[in-house]
């Protein structure tokens, strides 16, 4: 027996919607549309639109120009990425054995192919044994040389043999970045290597709260997708050219569905030279002694920057800075730091900031407040040891 019956049914095609009447037939407790109404089924060849026309098959080359960029510089530096895991010893007690097992992982790059590796401090911190697997698979032990935890830069070192390590992409010169310029992430989220996502630089100058009480500056923001486990690994832009280093996302969600930052290019380039050669970053200052965590200065709602202490025979006690001294009623505060050049110092922050983007042998104008008066001197910077 046969039952028919008309079915409204809402068709939506390139953004328009339009109600088209199809007639069905039920037979046996199967429902079909009848003859005259049956959709046929395109070939491979030919693709078949809501509209009922047709495109022509595509060729292997019919990609855009932006897709075949996007193809050639992952093809190029994805040999650059590498899968850093940290490594813990855990005991098993009622077995009697000691077993090494993954605790962690991250991603990073081939700075040189003298066996040196770029990624986040974040991802090594607290780390007892380290292994970095390259692109072909191939793992090997690696150390620490040197870390900045307040720019989340940290080098490892592996002993690889000749050309098994590609270096990353680098502008000879400092990078200008635009908003809105294209950008490519490549790292191993969740595990998963060699993973490639797009996007664009959504803003510049931003500012994260880093490790240490300061803030990383100057960070690069991108819509590009940051997964767990792309921390350290390359920000790349059309060229295939390192400019900046995948850290972080922000996410009221809890998921990973947020806004990424990266530290940007310059930073790395001024960072990651003085790690492979000292182990640490040169550092300036005027020979003083001040709290980081700001104790003092909460304690009395103070906006600056107290001197504890100025060292003897430094650049600040040859100046006239005076630190904290000790009177019979108690502690009498000595400067405060509150300008340099001009640039007004809040905080701890603020001070390592404008400290961090100097060299030695520079003369400053320091402003402090000694006795509810501002007071300036002219100091030369020298290098902390």
């Amino acid at each position: 027996m046969r039952l028919r019956h008309q079915v409204p049914f809402l068709l939506f095609a390139a953004g328009l919607g339009a109600v088209v009447t199809l007639t069905l037939v039920h037979q046996r407790g199967r429902e079909h549309v009848p003859n005259s109404a049956q959709a046929t089924t395109p070939s491979p060849s030919v693709t078949a639109t809501a509209a009922g026309s047709v495109l022509p098959p595509l060729s292997p080359q019919a990609r855009t120009e932006d897709e075949r960029n996007t193809v050639a510089v992952f093809a190029r530096t994805a040999r650059s990425c590498v899968f850093v895991t940290q490594h813990q010893i855990v005991v098993d007690y009622f077995a009697g054995g000691a077993y090494d097992v993954p605790a962690g992982s991250g991603s990073g790059f081939v700075w040189d192919e003298g066996g040196y590796i770029v990624t986040n401090f974040h991802v090594i911190a607290d780390a007892r044994n380290l292994t970095v697997t390259l692109h072909d698979q191939r793992t090997f032990p690696a150390r620490v040389v040197g870390s900045e935890p307040r720019k989340d830069i940290a080098v490892l070192k592996i002993d690889a043999p000749a050309g098994a390590l590609v270096a990353i992409g680098r502008h000879a010169q400092r990078v200008d970045l635009d908003v809105g310029q294209k950008v490519i992430a490549i790292g191993n989220p969740f595990g998963l290597d060699q993973t490639l996502t797009t996007g664009v630089i959504s803003a510049l100058g931003r500012q994260v709260e880093g490790i240490g009480g300061v803030k990383i500056r100057e960070m690069v923001q991108t819509d590009a997708a940051i997964n767990p486990g792309n921390s350290g690994g390359p920000l790349l832009d059309s060229t295939g050219r390192l400019i900046g280093m995948n850290t972080m996302i922000y996410s009221k969600s809890g998921t990973s569905a947020g806004i990424g930052f990266a530290v940007p290019a310059n930073t790395i380039a001024r960072v990651v030279p003085q790690l492979i050669k000292m182990g640490h970053v040169e550092q300036v200052g005027i020979g003083i002694d001040i709290d980081p965590a700001q104790r003092l200065e909460r304690r009395l709602g103070i906006r600056g920057v107290v001197v504890i202490a100025a060292r003897p025979e430094g650049p600040a006690a040859a100046a006239g800075i005076k630190g904290l001294k000790r009177t019979v009623t108690g502690i009498e505060l000595g400067d405060v730091i509150v300008g340099i050049d001009g640039k007004a110092i809040e905080n701890y922050d603020d001070l390592y900031n404008e400290f961090d983007m100097r060299k030695p042998d520079e003369t400053i104008k320091l402003t402090v407040v000694r006795d509810e008066k501002k007071v300036e001197a002219s100091i030369k910077l020298v290098a902390l040891q």
